[in-house]
């Protein structure tokens, strides 16, 4: 039993997954992945992860809000931290960072943009983690 954080990557373009995840690996954290929403969902329940980092736009634009809600709806993972990743504001200009913290709409602990800087990624999980 190691005392690394678990955290789960739910997103759908493998580059970013692997990227993410060889930076959090160098800084110990045990990671896995899931590339689709209902596979997020399943791995949450199963991995039990300390923190889940979520894309916003996977199946559908509005994917990731739809498993944060259930993740957040959910007794056994509502208190699981959720990093959002978006590149939404890139495309369509839209800034959803003044939304973060609203339970009903959008129910995730903090956000980063697209594309990731590695410091951003590592800051932002350790604070999550309350490992900063």
């Amino acid at each position: 039993m190691s005392n690394k954080s678990k955290i789960l990557i739910i997103d759908d373009d493998p580059d970013i997954s692997e990227a993410m995840k060889v930076v959090l690996e160098s800084k110990q954290y045990q990671v896995a992945t899931a590339k689709t929403g209902e596979q997020g969902l399943k791995k949450v329940k199963q991995e039990k992860p300390d923190l889940v980092i979520l894309d916003v736009m996977m199946e559908t634009q509005g994917k990731g809000f739809d498993v944060a809600r259930a993740i957040k709806g959910d007794e056994d993972t509502k208190d699981t931290p959720i990093l959002m990743l978006t590149a939404v504001k890139e495309k369509t200009g839209l800034d959803f960072k003044k939304e973060a913290g609203d339970d009903a709409w959008l129910p995730v602990d903090a956000y980063l943009d697209k594309p990731l800087k590695p410091e951003e990624l590592i800051s932002k999980v350790g604070l999550l983690l309350g490992k900063s």
